[in-house]
């Protein structure tokens, strides 16, 4: 089992998981030729993926996942409410499954666990995926932790885990008052810290791999997070990868 990134952050988002022959994206936030180019960095063309998993409905997430879908003859899955929300942007697609929060479904060789998040969206899920042995947990666009995020995530070999922002960089930032609300609020994105709180909250006796992800350009630096997560696990700081939004992060293998 491997994973990797396309690109991380609020110019859009991709998550690439490969167990097999299979291979499914999580989400798409970049236009087609974008998309291309960078599954080509990771030797990976747009036919050889089992279809896309939607979390929710913004943008950053949802950008190129129906112009992929169309063109490549892909499938989606995504939630009732996230189809409720933008049916017209999901139009036209052959191949469209609804999926619950908190059932399993497959697609090929990944078993697939969508869960639901704290966000500021109609009906948002989060993912576990798994070969059946190891566990990949993904936890981006939630405003804050749960018990049930907390089980979720619980005993994964690998995690992707946003820190979206340091809290005194964002107040302290030129954003609006409204939207250092939004972020920083309970249906918005994790801090440095409510991240960090999440993960030593967790059972990681099995973790191989921890990457930081979702990173706001203005209102985090790498350091910072790499930070966080290291004084919650306790580990040293080459340990702990960051997703970029231009690069996202190379293959990770699961053993």
């Amino acid at each position: 089992m491997r994973f990797s990134s396309l690109g991380s952050g609020s110019e859009g988002n991709a998550l690439l998981v490969a167990v097999g022959r299979t291979q499914v994206l999580m989400d798409c936030g970049f236009g087609v030729q974008d998309t291309i180019s960078r599954l080509a960095r990771l030797g990976v063309s747009p036919e050889q993926l089992g279809g896309i998993v939607v979390t929710h409905e913004h943008g950053d997430h949802i950008g190129g996942v129906a112009r992929l879908a169309r063109k490549f003859d892909l499938p989606v899955w995504l939630t009732h409410g996230t189809l409720r929300s933008q049916p017209k942007a999901f139009a036209n697609i052959a191949q469209l499954h609804e999926i619950a929060p908190q059932q399993t479904f497959s697609i090929g060789d990944i078993e697939i666990t969508p869960y639901p998040v704290p966000h500021d969206a109609a009906e948002p899920v989060q993912f576990v995926f798994s070969d059946g042995a190891r566990r990949l947990g993904v936890l981006t666009d939630t405003g804050c932790g749960t018990p049930h995020i907390e089980e979720m995530l619980g005993g994964c070999h690998a995690l992707v885990l946003e820190c979206n922002h340091d809290s005194d960089m964002l107040m302290n930032g030129d954003y609006p008052y409204s939207l250092k609300q939004r972020v920083g609020g309970r249906y918005g994105h994790l801090s440095n810290l409510e991240a960090a709180g999440i993960l030593s909250r967790l059972d990681t006796g099995k973790l191989q791999h921890l990457i930081a992800a979702h990173l706001s350009r203005k209102n985090n630096t790498p350091e910072l997070a790499v930070r966080a997560l290291c004084g919650a696990m306790g580990c040293a700081d080459e340990w702990v990868g960051v997703a970029t939004q231009q690069a996202g992060f190379v293959w990770r293998e699961i053993a």
